[in-house]
């Protein structure tokens, strides 16, 4: 949305200020004429004319803090959810946040990335380059041998890598999944990134533990997570409770048969499992759990056809 208008306001704060100064004395008609000043100035006064921090109730509010509210929207940020998430970016200038773009765009990351990385993280935009940002590149770079150029690949997938410390969280978790047998680096670093950000002892552990419970030992449970690192990334009470439930009592199924194809737990269970199972119950075809789950639509009529007529 507002292309010409976003490109500026990524690289310098001038649209903010003109944008702002707007209201004070009416153009002359030769100036609404130009090109250039219809397509700035109409676009962030219907952003600012909606927001709640420009309601006249606070009219007191400082021109910067309202061209910051301003420079947030145009590059597609909800500045309200923005502000509220990071509180020190109330007190963050314009400058400190332009220089962090900056940093990233250096980084391989592209203008059109930064509304979902900024939207996902705001805290980033108060980062400190040296301290935080910079730390988190070299991470890559050295544990996980990503390239410069596939930067913007990794960060994308999984933009909470810019908020995570490399020494309470990332590196801690890094030696953890190596541990468990995870020594894919690329897959770490392009598939299963999102490991890397999750705590060890409140997230990793707990699901490893609750697998267990489910009968597995706790090498079946290894060997599980090998085959299907996604298994550290689901819900215990939303995905592998009702779903181990519906196999277990519903399906009827064996433990062996998990064991062999984990994959299981990441498909739908209302709009894959269920609806796929009983097609085969009513079909009276026997299927293993993978055929039945992994199998495109046209596939699994196929495979059901071949049964019935088999039968």
């Amino acid at each position: 949305m507002f292309p010409a208008v976003r490109t500026i306001a990524l690289h310098s704060s001038s649209l903010c200020t003109v944008s702002s100064e707007k209201p004070s004395s009416p153009s002359p008609p030769s100036s609404i004429s130009k090109p250039n000043t219809t397509l700035l100035i109409p676009k962030p006064k219907s952003l600012l004319q909606n927001h709640p921090l420009y309601t006249p109730t606070q009219e007191k509010l400082s021109l910067q803090f309202k061209e910051k509210i301003l420079c947030l929207e145009v590059m597609g940020i909800d500045s309200g959810k923005a502000l509220s998430q990071n509180p020190t970016l109330h007190t963050a200038s314009l400058e400190s946040i332009h220089s962090i773009i900056s940093f990233l765009v250096s980084k391989g990351i592209l203008h059109k990335d930064l509304p979902r990385i900024f939207g996902m993280c705001p805290t980033i935009l108060t980062s400190s380059i040296k301290t935080d940002l910079n730390p988190v590149f070299d991470f890559l770079v050295h544990e996980l041998k990503v390239p410069d150029h596939s930067f913007r690949k990794v960060v994308k997938k999984c933009p909470r890598l810019l908020t995570s410390s490399v020494v309470n969280q990332l590196k801690p978790a890094l030696f953890y999944l190596r541990r468990l047998g995870l020594r894919d680096l690329e897959a770490l670093a392009y598939q299963d990134c999102v490991l890397l950000v999750s705590n060890v002892e409140r997230t990793l552990i707990p699901k490893l533990k609750h697998l267990e419970s489910m009968g597995f030992s706790k090498e079946e449970v290894r060997f599980m997570v090998l085959r299907c690192p996604a298994l550290l990334t689901f819900s215990i009470e939303n995905n592998f409770q009702p779903k181990f439930e519906y196999f277990s009592v519903e399906m009827g199924g064996k433990l062996e048969e998990l064991k062999e194809f984990p994959q299981y737990f990441s498909f739908s269970l209302e709009n894959r499992i269920k609806v796929r199972y009983m097609e085969v119950v009513d079909s009276g075809v026997n299927l293993p759990l993978s055929l039945m789950l992994k199998s495109t639509d046209d596939e699994f009529r196929e495979l059901i056809k071949k049964g019935t007529r088999g039968g």
